[in-house]
């Protein structure tokens, strides 16, 4: 039986609680809830305490649903949330990048709260930096793209007439853009403005760009009021427990994907500034574009590395040509990539998330199908959600279970 906590008396006052983990807010909840179990303890006094029947080991069982209704109903259920996530992505698109967006911008606001900047001025700070930079990487590639766009219909049929397995790469690439929306005819190199290419990529993924001011302003408000959300539901929860797991949940859910993506991103930082590197070793021209490229599709896992590596195969036949040399492209960035895969993510993140191969790649094709190349980037972090949750949730622990890497 797990222990009661002591009843209190009115000659032993309770001592104030303990510091908590989180958030100004979420501590806040944390101490109400222990109040209002102190406050329960002493009410329970004149009466018959409650008995907690829950067995010790109940937080490690797993149970399976018995009833066929049961397992149906939830199908249904998930599959109707899943029909309107696919019909209104207009809508729910972004406001799900807003969400993880304020988990990666949380720690800055909370950073400058403690500099005695208020929240509202550091999340209008917050989203102005996201900006800035985004703006800015859009700025700093236009030339190295552009020049890049100068150099590639001449080459293109050439090295199609040389080798027929380029004329395949060319094939699925033409395809993969086809799918997105991206108007490019890459055998004769037409069309392939950088200021259109990037147009296109996020007019095909969801029109993102038409909603930017919709995600900044969802954004901003989340960052100032997201926690207001938690406050009302721990108040409207009937029971400790079920409000001390509330907390509990958002606390995990807030403080494990701020860590995944800060230090993915990290990573991938540092996985750019060597492919630019590399690139520069390796005399292609563009070492910016190029080290911003391999950052960027470092964000959907398996299959950004994958598709990188057939592109700087290309890359590296578009510079050097039919030699040895045009290896070294392709060779160093899948080094850099195996390093980074093998070595450095799994030493920083295996121990916060271990989340299933199988799942993650089942994931990236699911959310790909969904919402295009954004889909692919939030696979792992909608995964991470979904797995807390479900182990939270005691109906739902055994799928939680699966997800276990």
């Amino acid at each position: 039986m797990p222990e009661e906590p002591a009843p209190v008396t009115a000659s032993t006052p309770p001592s104030a609680p303990a510091a908590l983990p989180g958030s100004a807010t979420q501590q806040t909840l944390l101490r109400n809830i222990q109040i209002e179990r102190i406050q329960e303890s002493r009410a329970s006094e004149t009466g018959s305490s409650a008995v907690d029947t829950r067995m010790p080991d109940e937080q490690a069982e797993m149970p399976l649903p018995n009833d066929p209704k049961t397992v149906f109903l939830g199908g249904l259920f998930l599959l109707a949330c899943l029909s309107v996530m696919y019909a209104a992505q207009q809508v729910v698109l972004p406001i799900v990048v807003s969400l993880v967006l304020k988990l990666f911008l949380q720690p800055v606001v909370r950073l400058l709260s403690r500099i005695r900047i208020p929240r509202a001025l550091g999340a209008l700070l917050a989203v102005v930096l996201f900006l800035l930079i985004f703006v800015g990487l859009g700025t700093l590639l236009s030339a190295p793209a552009s020049q890049w766009a100068a150099d590639l219909p001449a080459a293109m049929p050439k090295l199609m007439d040389r080798f027929k397995f380029v004329q395949g790469l060319v094939a699925n690439a033409q395809g993969t853009l086809d799918n997105l929306g991206v108007k490019v005819d890459l055998a004769n190199g037409a069309g392939l403005s950088p200021t259109a290419l990037v147009g296109s990529v996020i007019g095909g993924t969801g029109a993102l760009a038409s909603h930017m001011l919709e995600i900044l302003l969802i954004l901003f408000y989340l960052l100032v009021f997201g926690e207001t959300f938690l406050r009302r539901l721990v108040e409207i929860l009937p029971t400790f427990s079920d409000k001390r797991d509330a907390v509990a949940m958002s606390t995990q859910i807030e403080h494990d994907l701020s860590a995944y993506l800060l230090t993915v991103t990290a990573i991938n930082a540092v996985v750019g500034c060597a492919t630019a590197l590399a690139m520069w070793v390796s005399g292609v021209p563009g070492v910016i574009l190029w080290g911003v490229v391999a950052f960027a599709v470092n964000f959907i896992p398996i299959l950004g590395p994958v598709c990188a590596v057939a592109l700087f195969v290309v890359v590296g036949l578009v510079v050097h040509g039919v030699t040895w040399w045009a290896v070294l492209p392709p060779a160093l960035y899948l080094g850099i990539h195996v390093a980074e895969g093998e070595i450095i993510t799994p030493m920083l993140l295996a121990r916060r998330f271990t989340i299933n191969p199988v799942a993650v790649m089942l994931a990236l094709v699911f959310w790909y199908w969904m919402w295009g190349v954004v889909g692919a980037i939030l696979a792992v972090p909608l995964l991470a959600v979904i797995k807390i949750v479900c182990d939270r949730i005691r109906p739902l622990r055994a799928f939680g279970h699966l997800l276990e890497g």
